[in-house]
C-alpha cells in the first residue's frame, strides 16, 4: 500500500507510526470476527501489527456474566461502601494522588456496584475485590442491560488464531487499558493475565503497588509472537491513543449514558449497535 493509496483510507498519524482504524458494527455474544479479520486482511502488510481491545474478544467468546443474578454478601457490601466510596473515594484515593475522574467516579458509585463486587469476589477471589474500580478487567460498559464481559479466553491463542487467518507476517495483540506498571526495571499488572515478561495477577497489591511505581499505560494481553515488553507496550499505547481520540471511547459506565443516552442497566444490544465501534487498529512505521 502505497502513501497514494493512504489517500483513500481512514487514518491518523502517531511519530513514527500510522493508525488505520477499523470500523465496525457491535460484535455481539458468540458472534465471529470476521468484521475485523475481513478489512485487516484487505488492508495489513507484512510486519504490521494488529491490536485488538480484549472486550470484543471476550463478547464473541460468551464471556458475559448476569450481575442481576448475584446476591450481595455483608463483605461485598462492606468493600463497595465503606472500602471503595467512602476509604478510597475520600481518604487513600488523594493521599495516593489517582486520577480525579475515579476518585470523582468512586464517590458516587451506584448501589449495582454491590451486586458486581460479589461477581468479583466469586470469580476472583479478594485479592481482585480489593481494587477500588475496574477489578480483574471486568468491563462493564459493553455489554446490555446487567451484563458484563470477562477477560478474553486464552488471549495468546486467539491472537495466533487471527494472524492465522490473516496469512500475513504480522503480529496480532490483544490488549486491556488497565494498567502494567515499571518498578526497578520490572514489570506488573493487577489484571489477572499478560504477555510473558509482564508479571501478572497481582490484583490489588498490584494496583496499590503501582500507584508508587511507573505507570507504562495499556496492558497486552496475548500476542501471535514472543515479543519484548518494551515494543508490545509501545504499539498497544499508541492503539490507546486512537482510542482516547474516539467521542464513541465508553471507558467508564458513567460515559455510557454520555454516549448512548441510556442509563448503564438498561442498555441495548440495539443500543451498542447504534454507534461505530472501533475495535481494533492495524499500527504501521512509517
Amino acid at each position: 500500500m502505497t502513501s497514494e493509496d493512504l489517500k483513500n483510507i481512514k487514518h491518523v498519524i502517531n511519530g513514527d507510526y500510522i493508525v488505520i482504524p477499523i470500523e465496525t458494527g457491535y460484535i455481539k455474544p458468540n458472534e465471529n470476527l470476521n468484521s475485523i479479520i475481513g478489512p485487516a486482511k484487505e488492508l495489513m502488510k507484512d510486519n504490521d501489527y494488529l491490536v485488538i481491545a480484549e472486550t470484543p474478544i471476550s463478547i464473541s467468546q460468551g464471556r458475559l456474566i448476569d450481575e442481576s443474578k448475584y446476591k450481595p454478601s455483608l463483605t461485598a457490601k462492606f468493600l463497595t461502601v465503606v472500602w471503595s466510596k467512602y476509604l478510597w473515594g475520600y481518604v487513600l484515593g488523594p493521599l495516593l494522588k489517582i486520577k480525579k475522574r475515579t476518585i470523582k467516579n468512586l464517590r458516587r458509585l451506584p448501589k449495582e456496584t454491590e451486586a458486581h463486587k460479589e461477581v468479583v469476589l466469586q470469580l476472583y477471589g479478594l485479592k481482585h475485590a480489593l481494587k477500588p474500580a475496574s477489578e480483574a478487567g471486568i468491563d462493564l460498559s459493553n455489554a446490555p442491560g446487567t451484563y458484563v464481559s470477562l477477560l478474553p479466553e486464552n488471549p495468546e491463542k486467539v491472537a495466533k488464531e487471527i494472524k492465522k487467518e490473516i496469512n500475513k507476517e504480522v503480529t496480532v495483540m490483544i490488549i486491556d487499558t488497565d494498567a502494567t506498571y515499571m518498578k526497578n526495571g520490572k514489570y506488573f499488572t493487577g489484571l489477572p493475565l499478560a504477555i510473558e515478561g509482564i508479571d501478572a495477577d497481582k490484583g490489588f497489591f498490584g494496583y496499590l503497588k503501582g500507584q508508587m511505581s511507573e505507570n507504562m499505560g495499556s496492558t497486552p494481553l496475548g500476542c501471535s509472537e514472543k515479543i519484548d515488553v518494551e515494543t508490545a507496550l509501545k504499539i498497544a499505547n499508541i492503539a490507546e491513543d486512537y482510542q482516547k481520540s474516539l467521542e464513541t471511547e465508553m471507558k467508564t459506565i458513567h460515559s455510557v449514558k454520555a454516549v448512548l443516552g441510556a442509563e448503564i442497566d438498561e442498555v441495548t444490544i440495539e443500543d451498542l449497535d447504534s454507534i461505530t465501534h472501533t475495535p481494533a487498529v492495524i499500527i504501521r512505521k512509517s
